[in-house]
């Protein structure tokens, strides 16, 4: 996991919701093997755009209050924040996952 930074429960509030930027958050867990599939991606998108947004990892075993408060049943789920609300979220791998989450963050960057 490069240089992308865990986020908390007790930080997720202050880093995520009042960020002034859009932020990625990949909600995983390291039993998980569709987690281990989308990290790649989560990397890829941060390393081209990671200047534009801010990338976040949660462990749900680790921080369990933050995920059951949005609603998160299954994981790998990711979560598109802006302005301190869920603009987007992706639950589990598909095919073109990084296309369809460039296209998005790229969107709202320019919203």
């Amino acid at each position: 996991m490069s240089d992308i930074h865990a986020v908390t429960d007790v930080e997720f509030e202050s880093v995520v919701l009042k960020s002034d930027r859009p932020v990625l958050v990949d909600f995983w867990a390291a039993w998980c093997g569709p987690c281990r599939m989308i990290a790649p991606i989560v990397e890829q998108l941060h390393s081209e755009l990671g200047d534009k947004i801010t990338v976040m990892k949660m462990d749900i075993d680790e921080n369990p209050a933050t995920p059951m408060s949005l609603g998160i049943m299954s994981i790998p789920t990711v979560i598109i924040f802006k302005d301190g609300k869920p603009a987007d979220r992706t639950v589990g791998y598909r095919p073109n996952m990084k296309g369809d989450l460039k296209a998005k963050l790229e969107a709202l960057i320019e919203a």
